[in-house]
């Protein structure tokens, strides 16, 4: 019976512990920064991790922003003092621009805004035209460039973190290593 108490409280407290730290490291998207999916057309592609950080990383990013947002500003390249206040009136643009939910058949693609930086993150068949998707962002007013990080097979490393797996390597899109044909389990 003493055993039987101990192995519970020992397991009752460990799972307090993981409690704890878990909420330590809850995933929050801290500064709003806009974070949307364009299309979900490629089965069981990963969510990207978008803009979620733990408390920890936002702490360590928030010095960075404040630099960030504010030098364009400064150097007279933006009319708005932060740059980070140009995000979700680009997002509005883009939601508008890409409103033709055809345009990405078969395709996963999710989309974040950071300082007038956009990222598209996601899955889609080699076939998808990404050089055409990219210059179509890159048009959008007030964008000042476009990450694209668009996977072909979900079996392989992505190039981008994802939402189940933030801490898992990220695969290089210039590296060829996800330019398999695409798969679709």
């Amino acid at each position: 019976m003493k055993l039987w108490l101990v192995a519970t409280l020992q397991v009752s407290l460990l799972m307090l512990s993981v409690s704890l730290h878990a909420q330590g490291q809850e995933l929050k998207n801290w500064y709003n920064d806009p974070f949307f999916a364009l299309s979900q057309g490629f089965a069981d592609c990963p969510v990207p991790l978008g803009p979620l950080t733990t408390r920890a990383q936002m702490e360590d990013d928030a010095h960075y922003r404040v630099e960030r947002g504010t030098t364009c500003w400064l150097a007279h390249k933006c009319t708005k003092p932060n740059s980070y206040l140009y995000d979700a009136p680009i997002a509005d643009a883009i939601r508008a621009h890409f409103a033709d939910a055809h345009r990405f058949d078969g395709a996963s693609i999710w989309i974040t805004v950071q300082r007038r930086f956009v990222y598209a993150e996601g899955c889609a068949p080699r076939s998808f035209d990404r050089h055409a998707l990219q210059q179509q962002l890159e048009a959008i007013p007030d964008v000042e460039q476009v990450f694209m990080r668009i996977g072909t097979d979900i079996r392989g490393p992505l190039p981008y973190k994802t939402l189940a797996a933030p801490d898992a390597p990220v695969g290089d899109p210039a590296s060829g290593s996800n330019d398999a044909p695409a798969t679709q389990e």
